[in-house]
């Protein structure tokens, strides 16, 4: 659900404060848990280290991120892949075709190797 235009956007104070008076360029990584802070503009440049749960993630803020959500640019999920049977076999076969074309480029480059 969005927030009321009356409260305006989310910005957590704390960020504000830190990035106070420093230049983008030369300021390091700002560590943070506030991942429901709302991207403000002068915040672009600056690289923030977003906590996922686990670690943080460096995220380097643009233009484009202005009105996101800091944790949208730390996910929190890591995705494995998609298993099962069927994935085990492709992944096989890929492989075998992998080993396949090796084998023939070893195989091209001998034979032109001994025609010099």
């Amino acid at each position: 659900m969005a927030r009321s235009l009356k409260k305006g956007p989310y910005v957590d104070e704390g960020l504000l404060k830190k990035i106070e008076g420093k230049k983008p360029q030369t300021a390091a990584p700002i560590t943070t848990w506030a991942r429901r802070s709302q991207i403000a503009p002068e915040m672009v440049g600056f690289k923030f280290a977003v906590h996922n749960g686990k670690t943080h993630i460096e995220v380097l803020v643009s233009e484009d991120m202005v009105g996101h959500r800091l944790g949208e640019f730390s996910p929190s999920k890591k995705f494995v892949r998609h298993g099962g049977k069927m994935q085990k076999e492709m992944e096989q076969k890929a492989k075998e075709s992998e080993i396949a074309s090796a084998q023939a480029a070893k195989a091209a480059a001998d034979v032109a190797g001994k025609k010099k």
